[in-house]
């Protein structure tokens, strides 16, 4: 399964820079398609490993940091690994322990109080854990999995995060950033909407 969120077509013959190859495992990688294959296979296994798990609660660091290290780490070395740089997204590298752990106890608070449906729940856990970007790279792919993860724990379905429009990748990844800019503006309802679209 591809991730309309993650693939173009625009970048899949685009070589990769020598920084970005630093901490890659597989020798033979070289464009950017191949690192998108290399790593949606990875993430495909994970997502079996995840969800073949008899109880594996979402909400809880470790597990979360597991889920990332699972999803990249035949890929890249830092998988799983937290990350110790500024992006131009995400809080301070000093600030992401912190900010997980608040995440997780506020997530667990909503659930025990009903503060919000269950959709919702996972939603905003999605919105906040990419607001946090606590890797290098992949946290779009982690924090939808994990959301996935969290909606069947909640008794829901898998989201379908934009699959519904699988012909225009592009529009879908834009409509995808709107979305999670609303949210941040504090906005829910676009990402709720585009998580089921």
């Amino acid at each position: 399964m591809t991730d309309p969120l993650f693939e173009t077509d625009d970048e899949a013959n685009t070589p990769l820079t020598p920084e970005g190859r630093q901490g890659l495992i597989p020798t033979y990688i070289t464009t950017r398609a191949e690192l998108n294959e290399a790593e949606q296979e990875n993430i495909a296994e994970a997502d079996r490993w995840a969800f073949s798990r008899k109880r594996a609660d979402v909400v809880d660091v470790d597990f979360l940091m597991a889920l990332h290290r699972r999803m990249l780490r035949k890929v890249w070395r830092w998988a799983g690994v937290q990350r110790t740089t500024e992006l131009n997204i995400g809080v301070a590298p000093h600030a992401i322990a912190v900010d997980l752990h608040t995440l997780v106890g506020d997530v667990r608070y909503w659930i025990d109080h009903q503060t919000f449906p269950p959709d919702e729940i996972a939603v905003r856990f999605h919105h906040r854990l990419v607001a946090i970007h606590p890797f290098p790279n992949g946290n779009g792919r982690h924090a939808r999995l994990a959301a996935d993860l969290l909606i069947v724990q909640l008794g829901g379905h898998r989201f379908s995060w934009g699959r519904a429009n699988l012909v225009e990748a592009a529009k879908t990844r834009n409509d995808y950033v709107r979305a999670l800019q609303a949210a941040d503006a504090h906005d829910i309802a676009p990402l709720l909407a585009f998580a089921r679209s």
